[in-house]
């Protein structure tokens, strides 16, 4: 039944009662269940956890369960990003001190760098680590009072000091770039650390804190059903992008590049891989950074490195503009389309009229062999941010989407659960329920 079985990897957790099960993807279409950090996942059925069995055996966590177990956090958040209270002890205001970072996708910059010469694709690694932070924030209410630090860590062997200055030029770049929308942020400055003993190539992170009146954050416990979910589509150009983006952001990089790219890059660059991951899991793709897929509308490299668009500039006007008709804004990275299932009350988000699935995503699913449920709970899929909001202020939201040059539509509805938060995806690709 297990032919290949050298490629089951089974971890036992002392504090939990089950035996963990990583299955490499060509033996996926078996029926024995997979329990990943105390869910329960079939690999044919379509009702499955948050967890992706494939990300889970490249090493790294989709829905990052064992870390919001590890922290003590449960389904029914009631903000997005936490508020804390004030540094200065106003009763009346709220304190983000939030951390957040471009995660795998510095791999794909350093591999553009290592091909191609040129360290300008790390500049845009800040685009995506400033976005991260800033859209969990201000998913939260927190558009204002800005302010942010960088880390950095690298292995001096192989970034250059110019690609360290790229980083930092980038976060200058998108600081200048917001505030011409209104979205002030103060640069603090930050860490350049040398660690090749720990990093392979190079870590882009960030840390961002704002405070506001707690008159104005976004409390998703308002969610109720009969809300209408708009989404904001994660592709095409809005005004304050320079180009076309494929929609991917900067959660699913691992999955994304080992599906996608070609082994003879871990020839090439073996210190892009871990080298504990199996061979038959690395780099298992067809793609060279240059190839140009039918249909795609760019190079996978521009694809896979299309800066994170940040929504924290439509964010703040449809919160100036309505207030708390705003009933949630859910940031969709860990966890895709499944995220919003850890927030609000006793509610499932019904999700059936989403944005036809983006090129990028595809192409991932159909060379990684990926099952659909999988990808809608580690991808978003088309839309990256999400609002819940009623019935009435649906074509309001829609056409303040549409002055940033960002398409909305209504993507799902919100009905009531006896059972706790769950998300239903009904599309094309089958119905998947995560609960």
């Amino acid at each position: 039944m297990l032919k290949g079985h050298r490629h089951l990897l089974c971890f036992h957790d002392p504090t939990v009662a089950e035996l963990t099960v990583f299955l490499s993807p060509d033996l996926l279409e078996s029926p024995l269940p997979i329990l990943i950090k105390g869910f329960s996942m079939s690999s044919n059925s379509k009702d499955s956890s948050q967890e992706s069995a494939s990300y889970a055996a490249l090493g790294a966590s989709s829905a990052k369960a064992g870390v919001l177990k590890a922290v003590g956090e449960t389904d029914g958040a009631r903000y997005f990003a936490s508020p804390l209270p004030d540094v200065a002890g106003d009763p009346e205001s709220a304190f983000f001190l939030h951390a957040d970072g471009a995660g795998t996708k510095s791999i794909i910059a350093y591999l553009a760098f290592r091909e191609s010469g040129s360290v300008l694709p790390f500049r845009y690694l800040a685009y995506d680590s400033m976005a991260m932070n800033l859209d969990d924030v201000a998913c939260s209410g927190g558009v204002e009072g800005l302010f942010l630090s960088n880390t950095i860590g690298r292995n001096r062997a192989v970034i250059p000091d110019s690609a360290v200055a790229e980083i930092v030029t980038g976060y200058r770049e998108y600081t200048e770039i917001l505030a011409t929308e209104g979205i002030s942020v103060q640069l603090g400055g930050g860490e350049t650390a040398d660690m090749s003993d720990l990093v392979r190539t190079v870590v882009v992170d960030s840390t961002l804190c704002a405070r506001i009146p707690r008159s104005q954050l976004v409390d998703t416990w308002r969610v109720t059903p009969g809300d209408v979910i708009v989404g904001f589509s994660s592709t095409g150009k809005s005004r304050y992008e320079t180009q076309a983006n494929s929609g991917i952001g900067s959660n699913g990089l691992t999955l994304a590049r080992h599906v996608m790219l070609n082994s003879e890059y871990v020839i090439k660059y073996p210190e892009i891989v871990d080298p504990a991951l199996s061979k038959d899991l690395a780099y298992r793709g067809s793609f060279k950074l240059s190839d140009t897929p039918a249909g795609l509308g760019m190079s996978v490299g521009e694809a896979l490195l299309s800066p994170t668009r940040s929504y924290t500039p439509l964010i703040k006007v449809l919160l100036a503009t309505l207030g708390d008709k705003i009933h949630s804004l859910i940031h969709c990275t860990g966890g895709g389309q499944a995220k919003a299932k850890r927030f609000g009350r006793g509610v499932r988000y019904e999700k059936n009229n989403l944005f036809p699935t983006p090129p990028i995503f595809s192409l991932i699913q159909s060379h990684g062999n990926i099952p659909w449920e999988e990808m809608y709970a580690v991808f978003n899929m088309g839309h990256r941010l999400e609002a819940c909001v009623d019935p009435a202020s649906v074509p309001q939201v829609i056409a303040l989407g549409e002055q940033f040059g960002i398409a909305a539509q209504v993507v799902g509805r919100v009905t009531s659960s006896d059972t706790g938060n769950e998300v239903v995806i009904s599309s094309p690709h089958g119905v998947f329920r995560y609960s």
